[in-house]
Order: C-alpha cells, then structure tokens, then sequence
C-alpha cells in the first residue's frame, strides 16, 4: 500500500514534466522565461562533464553539513537542559524568541560586515536556520516524557543517573529526531539564500550566476538540484531514522 501511494506521488510529476515538453514545442511561452526540457538536459550534461555542477554541489553540501552537525551538537544539549529545568528556560524563552523570528537572510548584511564573505558567515546563516527545530524538539521531547515511567524508574530505585538514560533520552529521541530532518531542509533553504547574497561557489551562487548570464536554463538546472538534493538528504534521513534501535525498541516513523 505504501509503494502504491509513493507512486501516485510521481503521476503528477509526469504530468508537469509532459506539459513542460508540449509548452517547448509549441511554443506556449518564451524559451527565455522557461527553457524546453531539451535545453535543460543539455546544459545539466555540459555541467556535469565539466565538473562545474559538482563542485557548486559539493561547496554548498560541506557548509551544509558544518552547520549542520554545530547545530546539532549545540541544539541538543541545550534542549536537554531547558527541557529539564524549565526555570532556566524562562530566562532564555525571551531571547530565543526573537530570534526565531527574524530570518536568518536579513542578518546576512550584518554578518558579511563581522565575519566578511568567507565561509563563516555562511555556516552562522546555516546554524540561526536549523538551531531552532532541534532545540524546540528537543525541549518538547524532554516535556512529554511520561510521568508515570519516571515513577516506575523510582520505585525501581533508579538513580537520577539511570532515569535520565533509560526513560527521558529514549522518549525524547522521536521529537529530537523530528527536529534534526526539519532543520536539514532548513539548512538547505538557508544556505541557498546566502551564496546568492555572498559567494563565489555553492548551487545559489550557480542560479545567480546563471541569472546574471541571462541563462535560464542554468537557474532552472539549479532549482532542480536543489529540489532533488533536498529531498534526497531528507529521504535518507527518514530511512535512518526508521531503522535506528532505540532503547525502549524499534522507532518507525510516524508520518514525518
């Protein structure tokens, strides 16, 4: 039933794909606004073996993951904490809110004038976009642990040691695992806005370079890779996260 409904999920695809070829042939719009299918391979092809696209891929792929895995090792024990001690978190709560409302491009100005174009601006950019999903997760993994089990851990005469790596970590990983796969999409939504800002590699700078050339046939060769890379990183974390053991059993994604 699951491979039937993924494979509902590609008719439109093809049906998009179909009127895109028709549109080229006839002529519905101009090729300079939308570049036929035919253009769009051939100059996919022309990247590829010049090695033009893979670089932009993998430049835009390290920051990502930099940013990622600082995120991450920031996040997570921040989540623990404020989710433990919420009286900490009052603190805290103001500040991260305002943050979490400003989007992370329009501190690009500033951080360019801190940190200079270079790599740094870039993977600050990455870490303001993927900090939250995996803090707030966290936090509400840490919440949502059942009272009763930590009862039971009690009458067990479990330390607190021994509560919290048996009980609250297992029950929060789902949420903190939720978390980690919004802000890799995230990560990638953020990264593109800041190489089309600052940069001289990366896929946003690929599309920008592409729109300042009048050729859109690359920008559209950037969108799809994007859009694919984005999915394809956001697949696999699905995949892993559906075959990690954890300690209180087998974790199957539930829909996300």
């Amino acid at each position: 039933m699951v491979m039937g409904y993924k494979r509902k999920g590609f008719i439109p695809i093809i049906i998009i794909i179909f009127i895109w070829y028709l549109g080229g042939i006839q002529k519905w719009w101009n090729a300079y606004i939308l570049p036929s299918p035919q253009v769009v391979v051939k100059s996919t092809y022309e990247l590829i073996v010049s090695g033009v696209l893979f670089k932009h891929i993998y430049d835009s792929f390290i920051r990502i993951l930099l940013g990622f895995f600082i995120t991450v090792f920031l996040a997570i024990p921040l989540g623990i904490i404020f989710g433990i001690n919420k009286k900490i978190y009052a603190y805290f709560n103001p500040i991260f809110e305002f943050i979490r409302h400003t989007p992370p491009l329009a501190l690009v100005p500033m951080l360019i004038l801190w940190f200079g174009i270079g790599e740094k601006s870039k993977i600050i950019i990455i870490i303001l976009a993927s900090f939250f999903p995996v803090l707030l997760n966290t936090i509400k993994g840490v919440e949502s642990c059942d009272e009763k089990l930590i009862e039971v851990g009690k009458i067990f005469n479990l330390s607190k040691k021994q509560i919290f790596l048996k009980i609250i970590i297992p029950s929060a990983l789902p949420n903190i695992f939720v978390g980690m796969r919004l802000a890799i999409g995230y990560s990638w939504r953020a990264i593109i806005g800041a190489e089309m800002v600052a940069a001289s590699s990366g896929l946003g700078y690929l599309i920008l370079d592409g729109q300042q050339l009048s050729r859109s046939d690359v920008v559209v060769v950037g969108i799809l890779f994007i859009g694919i890379l984005g999915t394809l990183t956001d697949y696999l974390f699905s995949l892993a996260f559906r075959k990690i053991n954890l300690w209180k059993g087998e974790f199957e994604d539930e829909g996300i």
